[in-house]
């Protein structure tokens, strides 16, 4: 009688709390018996559990990105367009981006009948695969890389070169004219702009003798002047725009030109597997514009030398009994201390209006004093709020293009690879041994 009136959520509850309770005790008594035993696993395979959690972490944090890139995309166009833009869903439409990726991820995920079923379930696979794996060398900070290789860089080429191969397959086991021409546009588009790509950063290469990102970053250091942007301006101009079309971005975004060829690769595409090509779009333009902030603008070095090194050395002693009646008793004197000026300031100010305010200017101090605080006793914060900022100002020259260029030509793109970049990255490439020549 109860379970005929139980609702279809309450019958789910009423199913999974006693797997969840059995399950926990189970894990709790696993953990009391075989504990000493997984942490002598881990503390002798510390080396394997470090990559496998990176790479776990890796993987969650691409998609919170591809969001956030998608809804800053949404907005930024619009206000270019006078329009609002999205502004339902969450603050000013923040959430609004989820929502679209939540209700990809919910379509039918169809599957022609005269596919190749095999491939073609594979591409969006190994287009994600391939985003998601260049991640990895990424110095996002000194100590924040998930894999800080001595070839990095090579690597990164090589793993993101896989992303066109998936593309390829896309566009063969489609059986659709469109989709063909999509995937053969996306090889003629890697093959042509993949070399001037590689040439164009043999010039830092030759400078800084490594192939590590991390160690290309520490060579960077120092002031704004040390940047590869200053050092090797016609590189950085050359990787810039083949990284655009490495990326598919306005104006080289032929592979899926909708006005061209419907949707390219991706046109038999739907549901789950539409949203990994979407996916991957938005994390490869995040995974170009970090290359470019590792290898031209400094990583996660800062544009001046700071005249002094902030450091903090506090002994509490008694003082640490106290501490957490004092973070409590502090918001409430803070905010009696800055209200008391702003009441007496005026009588027609009213004492909800006082604290108010008191509790503003108290919360911005506040804030302030944590953040030098970070700076100083956690410099990995202050190194990736650097990156993260270099990146994002790429990200949004990235929507800006595709909000005011038009779309190149297939054979305008081609010739200018070939008959322009390729001979300015070899000019580089020679240049810069020269220089180095004749200085040592």
């Amino acid at each position: 009688m109860v379970w005929s009136r139980l609702t279809p959520g309450g019958r789910a509850l009423a199913v999974l709390l006693p797997i969840l309770s059995i399950g926990g005790a189970a894990l709790t008594a696993l953990l009391i018996v075989a504990g000493p035993f997984i942490g002598a696993t881990i503390g002798a395979n510390l080396p394997i559990v470090r990559f496998l959690a990176a790479s776990v972490i890796t993987f969650l944090v691409t998609v919170p990105v591809a969001f956030l890139l998608i809804y800053m995309e949404m907005k930024i166009i619009a206000l270019m367009n006078l329009r609002i833009g999205p502004d339902r869903i969450g603050p000013a439409g923040a959430v609004m981006s989820v929502v679209h990726g939540l209700k990809v991820l919910m379509k039918e995920d169809f599957t022609p009948p005269s596919v190749d079923v095999p491939v073609f379930t594979l591409a969006p696979v190994v287009v994600y695969l391939a985003s998601f794996m260049t991640v990895m060398v990424i110095p996002f900070a000194p100590d924040l890389t998930s894999a800080g290789l001595e070839f990095g860089l090579l690597y990164f080429f090589a793993i993101g070169g896989l992303g066109v191969v998936g593309l390829m397959m896309a566009g063969w086991s489609s059986f659709n004219k469109y989709s063909l021409l999509g995937g053969i546009r996306a090889a003629a588009q890697a093959i042509s702009y993949e070399i001037p790509l590689t040439l164009s950063v043999v010039g830092i290469i030759i400078l800084t003798g490594t192939l590590s990102l991390p160690k290309i970053v520490e060579a960077q250091s120092g002031s704004l002047l040390d940047w590869f942007i200053f050092r090797q301006p016609l590189a950085a101009i050359i990787f810039f725009i083949a990284i655009t079309a490495e990326a598919n971005r306005t104006p080289f975004d032929n592979t899926e030109a909708d006005q061209e060829i419907v949707a390219g690769f991706a046109t038999e595409y739907s549901g789950m597997r539409f949203g990994f090509f979407f996916f991957a779009e938005y994390v490869n333009v995040f995974i170009v514009s970090a290359l470019f902030s590792a290898l031209f603008l400094g990583g996660s070095n800062a544009p001046i030398n700071l005249p002094f090194n902030p450091e903090i050395n506090v002994n509490l002693g008694s003082l640490g009994v106290m501490l957490p009646i004092l973070a409590g008793l502090a918001p409430v004197a803070g905010t009696l201390l800055f209200a008391a000026p702003i009441y007496m300031v005026s009588s027609k100010i009213k004492g909800w209006q006082a604290l108010l305010g008191g509790f503003l200017i108290f919360g911005a101090l506040s804030t302030a004093a944590i953040g030098f605080w970070a700076w100083a006793m956690l410099p990995p914060i202050a190194d990736l709020l650097f990156f993260l900022l270099k990146t994002f100002t790429l990200i949004f020259i990235f929507v800006w293009m595709r909000g005011t260029l038009p779309r190149a030509r297939i054979d305008q793109l081609m010739g200018f690879a070939w008959k322009w970049l390729l001979p300015a990255s070899l000019l580089n490439l020679f240049a810069t041994a020269a220089a180095v020549l004749l200085t040592s």
